[in-house]
């Protein structure tokens, strides 16, 4: 799951929320006996369901099966691939021009038209929605006129850099040329919205959206118990869901979850509990998905709220030493989760094996040595705060030991009920502990693992929680972003990702592998590197 800006912070090893009636796989619907409905998993979302204000992880899963993008990811490879755009043409990275698909249309019967994404991408770089994706839309001409910054109004109401052609075309002029634009555009932020999204209000569409996916909602939102969606029967034959009807039932408890999915009751769960870890691949065989994911785990540092337990990048260098990785994803995750060594994915090029170096080596000795040194932590004492929603209790408990061990310090391991509370805490700046986080990808590129984390804009407006600042990472991240050159521009990127090594802001634990499993009723089941089922492919066996 989230923070404030770009991609979704993952609820992690296990997904959330409060646990409805359960619910067992019908072959009659309403729509005339076809496809059927099933259940599956999910934690309560944050924020209303808008494409432009969800950054997390449970938002974003019902937002997929909801919305189509103007392109999407491939499976195998992750490269882009179009969805509801005909066509995305450049010749320099800074122009760009962007056909949609004819035909389309939302679940209310508009059009999906080039306005109806020019309509989204202007409300979501607005500083006055106050809007999750708002950091996406800075690479615009004309975002500064929107988002001026803290104690400013808005000088505009429409990105100068966005102009409709006609019907089905736009523009779009970014400030400066930026090679990995169109994969970009596969982020939820970059969704449309239709015309009744001016007339609802942010507030009321948000509990019962109107989307251009294969599914649409089947009544509102009814929170911390279910969402229910059901098949968009005028969505093109290409993409149209198999299913007549999907229940994301809101968990907070992942073995009761997991309990239900081995009784039939739930179909899919995309997110297991750590219980299940040493039998699952026995019990469920080839139902059980286990591949790489594109979600780091981290525990962040409030590097301003609390300078001085986290200023000093010695001591963020010697907890960072004092953590046993392998331990941990061998032991607490039977081997379902693998020690991270950089802050990019293995999965995204430009990962480097080994990057994090000594101070992602377990050393015990030496942490204490440089934690000594620098002084340690006032009081001798920290916390860890974790989201006790997502299945957390047990490695960050195991954290919390091994710097007590090896550092010598008291680490009280503090659960927030929610993800959501926590985030809003962070958000906030109420909370001045180390935390539990984790980043799973927008979009496949290297850049989205730095700049959306890391980056002055994602203080305001994004998931810089901690409130990093660095003048040369923004420089080198810049100079990255206008490279022409993919290759010139990844090795940038990469460069970028040694300074955030260096200063470490936050401490990479683990990077995710896709845990999943689902019931002998269904077939065709995917999860993608972003952790979200292809419901729309699913069917009944």
């Amino acid at each position: 799951m989230r923070g404030a800006t770009s991609a979704k912070w993952v609820a992690g090893a296990v997904i959330v929320a409060m646990a409805a009636t359960a619910c067992s796989t019908s072959k009659n619907d309403a729509a005339g006996g076809k496809g059927g409905n099933i259940t599956v998993v999910l934690g309560e979302p944050q924020h209303g369901l808008i494409g432009q204000n969800t950054a997390e992880s449970e938002g974003a899963e019902v937002l997929h099966a909801l919305f189509t993008g103007l392109v999407d990811y491939d499976n195998k490879t992750n490269e882009p691939k179009l969805a509801a755009a005909e066509s995305i043409n450049t010749t320099d990275s800074k122009t760009w021009t962007i056909k949609v698909k004819d035909g389309l249309t939302f679940h209310n019967g508009e059009k999906v038209d080039a306005q109806s994404f020019v309509r989204a991408w202007n409300w979501g770089a607005n500083q006055d929605n106050a809007a999750e994706g708002m950091p996406f839309f800075s690479k615009i001409e004309g975002s500064e006129e929107l988002a001026p910054g803290k104690d400013k109004k808005p000088t505009s109401k429409e990105l100068k850099g966005l102009k409709v052609v006609d019907e089905r075309t736009f523009t779009v002029t970014l400030k400066e040329p930026f090679s990995q634009f169109k994969t970009m555009l596969g982020y939820n932020a970059f969704y449309p919205l239709p015309k009744a999204f001016e007339t609802d209000g942010a507030k009321k569409f948000g509990e019962n959206p109107i989307g251009n996916g294969p599914f649409q909602m089947d009544g509102n939102w009814d929170h911390n118990k279910q969402i229910k969606v059901k098949r968009f029967d005028k969505y093109p034959t290409e993409g149209r869901a198999k299913l007549a009807g999907v229940t994301f039932k809101i968990y907070d408890n992942l073995d009761t979850a997991y309990n239900d999915l081995r009784s039939d009751n739930i179909q899919i769960v995309d997110k297991l509990p750590i219980s299940a870890m040493a039998t699952v691949s026995q019990e469920f065989g080839d139902r059980y998905i286990y591949k790489p994911e594109s979600a780091v785990g981290y525990i962040g540092l409030p590097l301003e709220q609390n300078p001085e337990a986290f200023g000093k990048v010695e001591i963020r260098q010697a907890l960072s030493m004092a953590i046993d990785r392998d331990a941990i994803t061998k032991t607490i995750f039977n081997g379902t989760r693998k020690p991270a060594d950089d802050f990019i994915s293995p999965i995204i090029p430009g990962y480097r094996k080994g990057a994090l170096g000594e101070v992602g080596t377990y050393n015990p000795t030496k942490a204490k040595e440089i934690f000594e040194k620098a002084g340690g932590i006032p009081g001798n004492k920290m916390e860890l705060g974790y989201n006790a929603d997502g299945g957390h209790k047990e490695w960050i408990e195991a954290v919390a030991n091994q710097l007590k061990a090896n550092l010598g310090i008291e680490v009280t391991a503090k659960p927030f009920a929610k993800f959501g509370e926590l985030l809003d805490d962070l958000g906030a700046s109420k909370y001045k502990g180390a935390f539990r986080m984790a980043w799973s990808m927008d979009y496949p590129a290297a850049e989205n693992y730095l700049r959306p984390v890391f980056s002055k804009v994602a203080i305001e407006n994004g998931s810089n929680y901690g409130h990093y600042k660095n003048d040369e990472f923004e420089k080198v991240m810049a100079d990255a972003d206008k490279a022409t050159d993919p290759a010139e521009g990844l090795k940038l990127y990469q460069k970028a990702d040694d300074i955030i090594i260096r200063d470490l802001p936050y401490i990479p634990i683990f990077t995710y592998m896709s845990s999943s499993a689902y019931s002998k009723s269904v077939k065709n089941v995917e999860v993608d590197a972003q952790g979200r089922m292809d419901l729309a492919n699913v069917e009944l066996n």
